[in-house]
């Protein structure tokens, strides 16, 4: 497979689609927290990837959309923060094998950041500095539902783009 930004420099690249929604569709209930599942039922998130690959899709995203600190809190499970990354990354580079590019999903933090809301720039900079870092050797990062712009630059700096 070529380097990543040579592939995306020849062609459009496909990426793959709702993961959420296929888990949705798997039987997995809006209550529950889908990034866990690549602790709970790992071969459920590989096959949802596996299915996009075979599907023709050039970029396959981590489960791990709503996999930060903050969100993770949430359900309680914070303290699995890096083992929910982690095992996202390896589901996702197992399912793609050689066939497809993985991208570390960053959904939302689910809070306003300043001046709207308490938190910080530079603290929502380390969530998302913090994520990055356990999914780190991946081809690319995709920070999905990005509502608040003024966060986009914390986001292209924790990742190492800026």
């Amino acid at each position: 497979m070529k380097p990543f930004l040579e592939a995306l420099d020849e062609r459009v690249l496909i990426g793959d689609g709702a993961t959420g929604t296929m888990l949705y569709a798997k039987g997995i209930f809006l209550n529950r927290c889908f990034d866990d599942l690549n602790l709970t039922q790992p071969d459920l998130v590989a096959e949802i990837h596996q299915a996009y690959v075979r599907a023709g899709a050039d970029v396959v995203e981590t489960n791990t959309f709503g996999a930060n600190r903050v969100k993770l809190a949430t359900f309680g499970l914070e303290s699995r923060l890096h083992a929910i990354n982690a095992q996202g990354a390896r589901i996702a580079r197992h399912a793609a094998r050689e066939e497809a590019y993985v991208a570390g999903a960053m959904g939302p933090l689910g809070i306003r950041v300043e001046p709207w809301g308490k938190t910080g720039l530079d603290e929502a900079e380390g969530f998302f500095r913090e994520v990055a870092e356990q999914m780190k050797g991946l081809h690319a990062y995709i920070r999905a539902a990005q509502h608040a712009l003024e966060q986009a630059p914390e986001v292209l700096d924790s990742v190492g783009v800026n």
